[in-house]
């Protein structure tokens, strides 16, 4: 017979109300009855010769005071009981560790998660006397939603929200009026709903352009940093968390939030921060861009573009770009213009730029005092000062460069922006707040058109739509364990800004092979849908 199951059932009969109440009278009754006999014991034990005590108080005060004692007692069980939910981390133990049926904290009806039309990602039902949370969109949401599961803890932002969610944290006087209600007539407590900064439509289609790859999008608001698309693939359900899960040798590395902490090599998309950096130092060419390439020592191999490895599969000699200007060579994306501007500028200045452009760091997308919901941003590979062809390898975004589709996207929209980052935010009610100032906004004004020549005459033309003006980078990232990493970056509407009705956009799909051929069109796809749903202009 199983113990703990036995006292379960127990505690779930009608009956265990009444039993309560009587098990707590008759410890009270037994504790009196002690108390007495070891007051009687010390009478009988006093010296005969001694005077008694004519005070009638003496026994009766004792007892009023461990009354009172045993009345503490009770009043401090009380509180962790009743008013546990004015303490988070309390609960937040409950759910985790303790498994018995009549615990609380698993009877709690954790608040709703809506996407900023109201529409629901997460919520609560009561099933076989406990509560459980339910994910009707499954995967598609499992890395920003997260889960919350009394034997794998929360993640996501059912982690970050926790105490929000679970009614904590009461934010108003009707909440507070609630809350003392729950107490007083021990109903079961119910949090606070979360509503997302998250268009639920997009989202899950973002997730299904990416079905079957691994990769990630990201899309936001420039203006005030509002996440409409977080999607990471491959996911897992959240509705069936098992512990094949959290093995190690995951091939498909499910629970990698790949558009927050999945860190790949950016190609020609790390091209837009070398042109800010060229702008800033007034280095815009033009640069003689010869097909044989470029390096910095006959060392290190040739640093040659994408034209000359094509034409010589054709069979075809290919004569090369000639002197280019930066706008020109950011829409043919070459590597030689790149690189030669990434070693004219030098190890000083390239370093300013990736400082300016927040390489290196941890931002929250979500904070509370019990967790956070976090991206990492790009990282950089350390270099001597004497290291020239190190610094023309990261200026292409190659050797060992490397970023996330958030860090990409929160770039992307500060040139959309005139060169003010603004923190990304997944939940409605906080507040916008600038990152930094990634570039001058004349700077930024002279790069935007810049991008939107790269999908009008560059390598992302076959995506240039003509009810939307984008404007954008293509990546194609060479990967040491296959294919390489398609890329593409961007932003619409191109031709006229506005800070409600511009959306920056991220795409990534691991080993998908070109970003034109690959990312560029999903991307495309993704913002057509955006505009359709009354998101763009």
């Amino acid at each position: 017979m199983n113990p703990l199951a036995t006292f379960n059932t127990l505690i779930a009969s009608p009956a265990w109300p009444t039993l309560q109440l009587g098990l707590h009278g008759l410890f009270f009754l037994a504790l009196l009855y002690l108390l007495k006999r070891l007051f009687d014991l010390r009478l009988v034990a006093a010296p005969a010769a001694l005077p008694k005590s004519k005070s009638p108080l003496g026994a009766p005060l004792v007892l009023v005071i461990l009354g009172l004692a045993f009345g503490a007692v009770l009043a401090y069980q009380a509180s962790w009981q009743l008013m546990g939910m004015m303490r988070p981390n309390f609960i937040d133990f409950m759910q985790t560790y303790d498994r018995r049926q009549f615990n609380p904290a698993h009877r709690i009806q954790r608040g709703r998660i809506a996407d900023w039309h109201g529409q629901v990602l997460a919520y609560s039902r009561e099933a076989a006397g406990r509560v459980q949370r339910v994910y009707p969109y499954g995967a598609a949401f499992a890395h920003v939603v997260g889960y919350q599961d009394a034997t794998f803890g929360a993640t996501g932002l059912e982690g970050s929200a926790n105490a929000y969610l679970n009614g904590s944290t009461p934010v108003d006087l009707r909440a507070w009026r609630d809350l003392g209600q729950q107490v007083l007539i021990q109903r079961e407590p119910r949090g606070q709903d979360l509503v997302l900064t998250l268009d639920a439509t997009l989202q899950r289609q973002a997730f299904a352009v990416l079905e079957g790859r691994a990769g990630a999008v990201v899309m936001l608001r420039p203006g005030d940093g509002a996440v409409r698309v977080l999607a990471s693939a491959p996911a897992f359900d959240p509705n069936q968390i098992e512990a094949s899960l959290f093995q190690p040798d995951d091939p498909q590395a499910r629970l990698l939030n790949r558009a927050l902490q999945g860190r790949y090599p950016p190609g020609s998309t790390f091209k837009l921060v070398v042109a800010a950096a060229a702008l800033a130092a007034g280095a815009t060419g033009p640069v003689q861009c010869d097909a044989e390439g470029y390096t910095t020592s006959a060392r290190y191999p040739l640093i040659r573009d994408h034209d000359y490895y094509a034409a010589r599969r054709r069979g075809t000699v290919w004569t090369g770009h000639g002197h280019l200007t930066l706008g020109r060579a950011l829409a043919e994306s070459c590597n030689v213009f790149f690189a030669k501007t990434g070693v004219q500028l030098g190890h000083r200045r390239f370093a300013q730029a990736l400082q300016d452009f927040l390489f290196d760091q941890r931002i929250a997308l979500h904070s509370s005092a019990y967790g956070s919901l976090m991206m990492l941003t790009g990282e950089a590979p350390r270099m001597t000062a004497s290291d020239r062809y190190g610094l023309a390898q990261a200026s292409i975004g190659q050797g060992r460069m490397l970023m996330t589709p958030a860090h990409l996207a929160l770039i992307t929209g500060a040139i959309a922006n005139d060169g003010l980052a603004v923190r990304p935010r997944l939940v409605k009610k906080d507040q916008p707040e600038v990152l930094a100032r990634m570039m001058p906004a004349s700077d930024a004004r002279r790069l935007q058109p810049m991008m939107r020549r790269v999908v009008t005459e560059g390598t992302a033309r076959s995506i240039n739509a003509s009810g939307l003006a984008i404007a954008g980078k293509t990546g194609t990232a060479q990967n040491s364990d296959g294919p390489p990493h398609s890329w593409f970056v961007g932003y619409a509407p191109a031709d006229r800004y506005d800070p409600k009705r511009t959306l920056a956009i991220a795409v990534l799909v691991e080993q998908g092979g070109y970003g034109s051929s690959v990312a560029a069109p999903l991307a495309r796809d993704l913002l057509l849908q955006a505009q359709q749903l009354g998101l763009l202009p």
